[in-house]
Order: C-alpha cells, then sequence, then structure tokens
C-alpha cells in the first residue's frame, strides 16, 4: 500500500464507493471472557486414566432438541441400546413437562426394564408442581437420580427471573428442601443431583455458595454425596477457561468429598469436547452428554467422541462402541438426524484416505502392523475395532495414487501388484477417474487391470495347449494359437510350462519370449476359485512389458499372461 492509499472497511450490506474493499463484521458488539484468577492451576499436568462416570442425556436433553420428539416406542428402543452400551445412568426424560415423557418413565419402571444396577434420572425445575410430578414418576425405580436445576447466571437473574442472588439462592434450597419431602415415601436408592444452569456465566464465588447451601440442605456426606453438575449450558470461552471454572469451584467448595462433580458442556463454540476433557482433567468424575452429539443449537457433549478418544489412548472407556455401524444406524433413524460423514470415530469416510501420499503410508503400515500395538499412520485407531473394514480404509478417486490403487487390489482381491506395474498401472486408474470425474469403485478398479492387462485384442490368441513330459525334468508344451487370424501349432520344451511355450513360440514364431517378472495370486477361495497370474516380458528398449491372466488353473493363467504381455508388446511398437 502506498502513502495515497487508504485502508476501507464497511459493515456487510453496505454499498461500496468503488474498488474490492474487505467488509467486516460487527464485532465490537462482543467482549471476551475474563480470565479465572488461578496462578496455581493444576489441570494442565495432569492426564486421564480412568472413564468418568457416563450420563446419557438423549431421552431427554437429546429429544427436546428433535424436529420431531421420539414417541414412548422409540425411546424404548433407545434406552435398550444405551443399556447395550454399558450406562450405568440415563436420564430418561423432563416427567412433569410432557405426558409422552411421563408415560414413559413409569413404563420402564413397571415393565422391569431397567436393571437393578442402572441408575434413571429425570430433570425437573425447583418449582412444587413440577418436583410432585416428577416424584410420582420415580416411584417403584430401584435407583433414582432427581436432577434439580435453577439458572444462577448474572444474565438470567438480570433479564429473565428479575432476581437478585440471595433470591436466586432461596429458589435452589426450597427447591432442594421440596425434593426431600415429595420424596420422603421412596424405598429405592435416590441421589440428588443439582444444576447451576448456565454455571459458565455465573460467578464463580456465587456458583459455590449455591451448591453449598443445596448440599447442606440435602445433608450430602462423604458416604452419601450429591452430585453437583457444572453446565456449559452456554459456551462462553476456550475451554481452558472451562477447566480453570471447574478447578476453581472443586478448590473453594467447602467439604469436597461430599459432592460428586459432574459435567454437561454445550457445543456452540464447537469445543464442548475439549472442554469436557479439560474438566475431568479439572477434577470432574462424572460426564453428562449424547452420543454423537445431538441437543440444543449446537449440540451437546459427544460421548461417542469423548469415549474412543480414551480409548485411543489405551484407556478402557467403560463403554462398547464395537458395533459403531449399528449404533449410529439406530440413532440417527431415531433421531432422524445424520451423522456426519467426517464425524470422528463414526462417520462414513473417518477412515477413507483418497490421499495418494497418505494412501502410501496406510498400505505400508498395514503391511507392519504388530500384534501388541497398533501403530498405522493416518488411522489413530484400529477400524476392526469398532465394527469396520480395512478395506474401507482408502478410496480411489483423481487425487490417489499408486498405494491406493495398490491397496484396493491387495484387500479386496488378493492381488499384489509387482512395484513397475503398480507405478503403471496407477497412472492408468487416475486416467479414467479424470475422465469420469468421480470416485472409483473397487469392482471397477479390477475391471480396468483386466481390459489394461489381459489382452486377447491383438495378433495373438491362444486357443489350445498340452503339456507332456520331456527328456529329464523338462516338459514339452505343444500349443493352438491363432497369428493374425492364422491357426497355427507350436510346440517347445523347456524346464517348465512357461519356458516350454517361451521356446514354442521362438521356435516357430521366432518370437522372443523372456520373462524377467512372474507373480501369482488367488482372486478368491474354494474350489472354484480363479487365479491371476501377472508377469513382465523383456522388451528392450524400453524395459518390461506387463501382462495379465485369469483361469481357474494356474498354468492357464500363466500362459494366457504371457499372450497377453505379447499383445501389448505389439501394440506398444506398432
Amino acid at each position: 500500500m502506498t502513502k495515497d492509499q487508504k485502508s476501507t472497511s464497511v459493515a456487510i450490506g453496505a454499498p461500496t464507493t468503488g474498488g474490492n474493499a474487505p467488509a467486516t463484521m460487527p464485532f465490537s458488539k462482543y467482549t471476551a471472557f475474563k480470565q479465572i484468577d488461578l496462578p496455581n492451576r493444576e489441570w494442565p499436568g495432569k492426564t486421564i486414566t480412568k472413564a468418568p462416570r457416563w450420563c446419557s442425556v438423549d431421552l431427554r436433553d437429546g429429544n427436546q432438541a428433535l424436529v420431531d420428539p421420539m414417541n414412548v416406542t422409540e425411546k424404548l428402543e433407545f434406552f435398550d441400546l444405551l443399556l447395550e452400551m454399558g450406562f450405568m445412568e440415563i436420564e430418561v426424560g423432563f416427567p412433569a413437562a410432557s405426558q409422552p415423557d411421563f408415560d414413559f418413565v413409569r413404563q420402564i419402571i413397571d415393565q422391569g426394564r431397567v436393571p437393578d444396577d442402572v441408575a434413571i434420572q429425570v430433570l425437573c425445575q425447583s418449582r412444587k408442581e413440577l418436583i410432585e410430578r416428577s416424584a410420582e414418576s420415580l416411584q417403584g425405580a430401584k435407583n433414582a437420580i432427581f436432577h434439580l436445576y435453577n439458572s444462577t447466571s448474572t444474565l438470567q437473574r438480570r433479564v429473565v427471573f428479575d432476581m437478585d442472588r440471595a433470591g436466586i439462592k432461596a429458589l435452589a434450597v426450597e427447591g432442594t428442601r421440596m425434593v426431600k419431602a415429595a420424596m420422603a415415601s421412596f424405598e429405592g436408592n435416590l441421589t440428588l443431583e443439582y444444576s447451576p444452569e448456565s454455571f459458565t456465566g455465573t460467578e464463580l464465588d456465587f456458583a459455590v455458595e449455591v451448591c453449598a447451601a443445596v448440599a447442606d440442605e440435602w445433608g450430602a456426606t462423604a458416604d452419601a454425596p450429591i452430585i453437583i453438575n457444572l453446565p456449559a449450558t452456554v459456551e462462553m470461552s476456550t475451554p481452558n477457561i472451562y477447566a480453570d471454572q471447574v478447578e476453581w469451584f472443586l478448590k473453594n467448595f467447602p467439604g469436597r468429598e461430599r459432592i460428586v462433580l459432574s459435567l454437561h458442556t454445550h457445543n456452540d463454540r464447537g469445543t464442548g469436547i475439549a472442554a469436557t476433557e479439560l474438566g475431568v482433567l479439572a477434577g470432574a468424575q462424572r460426564v453428562e452428554g449424547t452420543l454423537f452429539g445431538n441437543g440444543e443449537r449446537t449440540g451437546n457433549c459427544d460421548l461417542v467422541t469423548v469415549g474412543m478418544n480414551l480409548f485411543s489412548q489405551g484407556v478402557d472407556p467403560e463403554l462398547n462402541f464395537s458395533e459403531m455401524k449399528r449404533i449410529k444406524s439406530v440413532v440417527t433413524r431415531l433421531n432422524k438426524l445424520p451423522v456426519h460423514e467426517r464425524h470422528p470415530y463414526s462417520g462414513e469416510l473417518v477412515f477413507t484416505a483418497f490421499s495418494g501420499s497418505h494412501q502410501d503410508a496406510i498400505r505400508k503400515g498395514m503391511g507392519q502392523v504388530g500384534e501388541d500395538l497398533w501403530e498405522v499412520p493416518y488411522l489413530p485407531i484400529d477400524p476392526a475395532d469398532i465394527g469396520s473394514s480395512y478395506k474401507e480404509a482408502i478410496r480411489v478417486n483423481s487425487q490417489s495414487g499408486k498405494g491406493g490403487v495398490g491397496f484396493i487390489l491387495e484387500e479386496h482381491y488378493g492381488i499384489n501388484l509387482p512395484r513397475d506395474m503398480l507405478v503403471e498401472f496407477s497412472g492408468l486408474v487416475q486416467d479414467a477417474t479424470e475422465k469420469l470425474d468421480r470416485e472409483v469403485q473397487p469392482s471397477e478398479i479390477l475391471s480396468e487391470l483386466e481390459a489394461q492387462y489381459v489382452v486377447e485384442d491383438g495378433p495373438y490368441k491362444l486357443l489350445d495347449y498340452a503339456l507332456t513330459s520331456g527328456e529329464g525334468d523338462t516338459q514339452i508344451c505343444t500349443a493352438d494359437v491363432m497369428v493374425s487370424e492364422q491357426k497355427l501349432t507350436v510346440t517347445g520344451e523347456g524346464s517348465g510350462p512357461i519356458a516350454a511355450f517361451a521356446n514354442a513360440m521362438l521356435n516357430t514364431l521366432n518370437e522372443t519370449l523372456r520373462v524377467i517378472d512372474y507373480h501369482e495370486h488367488a482372486m478368491s477361495r474354494g474350489k472354484d476359485a480363479e487365479a491371476i497370474c501377472l508377469l513382465a516380458i523383456d522388451d528392450e528398449p524400453d524395459g518390461r512389458c506387463y501382462g495379465a491372466g485369469i483361469s481357474r488353473n494356474t498354468v492357464t493363467s500363466s500362459l494366457l499372461a504371457m499372450v497377453s504381455a505379447l499383445n501389448r508388446r505389439w501394440a506398444k511398437r506398432s
């Protein structure tokens, strides 16, 4: 920019006065979240070595975020899936908010569908009529968590409730007192959970004050702790600040041993998973979230990703994701929401590499993987551990290279192309992908291999052959061949069928056939399995010319490959 030029900016939608002046967004409407005064923070130096207690809120938080909420039958199927996966705490609804939620809670209790070691959780605002209705829904349960909440944030106190700190605290304490009264006749194991909703927007000292008052009112002890859940109802800061908030809360809470600290993050900034993981480092023992992150606005913490992140670090997630495809299929059908193709661990393309360099590295890594440790470039976990296949790891488009083509042929058809042939063939496949302008399927790659290297469209064609014993250990090959539409019988002797056929062609046709590379692979299993022979013949001065032959008989496939190589060499020279 010269001294005579000026930088110009305009609001989006405003007219410009010419040139290509960039528009700016109204960023001055927003302020940065303040740092937490925590000079001796400990969480950055810690490592997660054990899974937290998990609580799925798919049937409540997730369900309320659906365009078409699940009916009772659908919720029952989802509930059964969560049990199969190993969830021990499941928030089953907001029974005071709707009749379907109430009916669902009653049905799983009355029908004995809740295992004896599983706790069901219901959510309820701090209001008498809602608390009493929620208590009614839980009667007869063996293990119940009564999840009480009220908003404590400065913004909600001012805008929504028009209440001061004392009023909000009184609301929480009174709600706790009402839960005790409403659940007095409950015969099962009962745990209180309290959430200062919008914790991230609440002054930390006030959050501690309210939660401590709730614990006092309930009579929480180290032997009978309550759950204190710190929701990032709206994600307002970077994940490190959320971790600071959690650690500050714990260090300043009176009687830390009488609470189990739980997290419930949302994903407004796209870092709900990171915030959860850092919050666990900061001392949280329990995590609430949903499968694949469905939830209000931009979603909840994705328990699949958090659990699989632990798994990838050698930590038992204490949840079973081994049937990931089925889990995803059930959840997407019931939620009527897709899971993105690049979603961590579960997306259709998450283990797929199109890049040539990635494919080459994966192929080499797969060939060297040991029994104890998984170490394959670009694949943080073994796809087989969650019900996927190595075959899905590599797909071929115009960005792919020899590694991808070789991997496809190897994994799908057992064909291991020699390097020179692979380099040559991958270029032909790339030409095909560019012409098609799309990904090519494994079957299309095999068809292209056959079209390029199984060549009968040329001057030579093998019609029939017979092998007999010659002198010593030699064999004699007598073959009927077509040469430029003329049928000839050729005979030769050699150390084996290939050498004998090569000598037969040389003796009769003066056609040199020196085999300089040879590979044979079974393309399938069983009595009808076909073999493919890949070989190269001398092609001076260009080096070598490859051909392929396919037959149930290995000798036949070898001779057909020689004829294909001859036809390809002839085509190159003509």
